[in-house]
């Protein structure tokens, strides 16, 4: 039995259908040209494209415009529950632009990250946001220097020349500190992230600043370094402090996965978090209030993150090389205060 084509709807289609001309539909279906026509025929053009079921061409918009609203999304640790929400908030802005984001995972490996930029610049997309960047990072420079937008997002590179969009490192950790403090602790440990990202960079200026503004000990016995932001890492930081000369009725970490690790290694010693030392992370990812105790951290604003990643990318992208000017945002942070603190213990 033959097989039947079915005729793609055109703009001519919905067009004839609407009574007007192809280019006041043109207009219509995109939104950073929709203002140019009134407000109800604009709504009958959508709602006719729609029962005609109107897809845009890709392939003749990319010859035509030569972009291929694609968006390549590369992310350092697909596991890592903080994502999901930024993705979630990039992708929402860009299909409100009728742009698709490529997600890509880079399993925390720069090779692999390198890897990954050479394929999505293969499928020609139109930028890239990218949560997996070092602070020094030659493949986003390669990139720029080929006119193509960029913008990091929850991490920086140390260029200033790259937008991004980061939280309120510095005041997280203030307010970590500060709430410690207030229950009595003046014995405060540090499990520093990892100093080749600027998270960990960041956190980790933050902590020595406004540990010695507020007058705790600069005791380097209580501070330690973990490789990665992981579980695994958070359990080896705990068992180096336990078993040093660090004498500490609390413990602050760079991320909530090092402070999991971090309570898990307690736990195993027989430790009680918090009636013997208090425990705090840094992110609110999710189910942090579900682990037992559950967890005093940091809340960044995940999806507001990601959505306004996006949008700094549609702006560079609509500007054109020539005219991008860097943008770097900093979004606000605030504790969340669970059962994973107390008053310092007999320790």
């Amino acid at each position: 039995m033959p097989r039947i084509e079915r005729k793609r709807t055109t703009l001519k289609d919905v067009a004839k259908a609407a009574g007007v001309h192809v280019s006041t539909v043109s207009r219509a279906l995109d939104e950073r040209t929709r203002h140019m026509i009134t407000t109800d025929v604009a709504e009958r053009i959508i709602k006719i494209s729609r029962e005609l079921d109107y897809a845009p061409n890709a392939a003749a918009y990319s010859l035509r415009t030569n972009r291929s609203r694609l968006v390549g999304v590369i992310i350092p640790d697909i596991t890592n529950p903080i994502f999901p929400p930024i993705i979630r908030g990039i992708e929402d802005e860009l299909d409100r632009h009728n742009y698709i984001a490529i997600v890509v995972n880079a399993d925390g490996s720069a090779a692999r990250e390198s890897a990954l930029i050479s394929t999505l610049r293969g499928r020609e997309i139109d930028g890239m946001i990218l949560a997996s960047v070092a602070r020094q990072d030659k493949a986003i420079d390669a990139l720029v220097d080929d006119g193509i937008a960029v913008v990091t997002v929850n991490r920086r590179v140390d260029s200033s020349h790259i937008s991004s969009v980061v939280n309120d490192e510095r005041h997280g950790l203030w307010c970590v500190l500060t709430h410690l403090i207030s229950l009595g602790h003046s014995r405060i440990a540090w499990i520093a992230g990892p100093q080749g990202l600027s998270t960990g960079k960041v956190r980790h200026e933050a902590f020595q600043h406004f540990r010695d503004e507020l007058g705790l000990a600069d005791d380097q016995s209580r501070v330690v370094f973990a490789d990665t932001f992981s579980e695994t890492e958070g359990e080896r930081c705990m068992e180096e402090l336990l078993s040093g000369k660090a004498d500490f009725t609390a413990v602050a970490a760079s991320n909530d996965l090092l402070a999991i690790g971090a309570l898990s290694t307690l736990k195993r010693h027989g430790i009680s978090c918090p009636a013997d030392i208090s425990v705090t992370g840094f992110n609110d990812m999710y189910l942090s209030d579900r682990i037992e105790p559950p967890l005093t951290t940091v809340r960044i604003q995940q999806y507001k993150v990601g959505v306004r990643a996006a949008q700094l990318l549609l702006g560079h992208i609509d500007a054109g090389e020539e005219d991008i000017e860097p943008v770097h945002d900093i979004m606000p942070v605030e504790l969340v205060v669970r059962q994973s603190t107390a008053k310092p213990g007999k320790r």
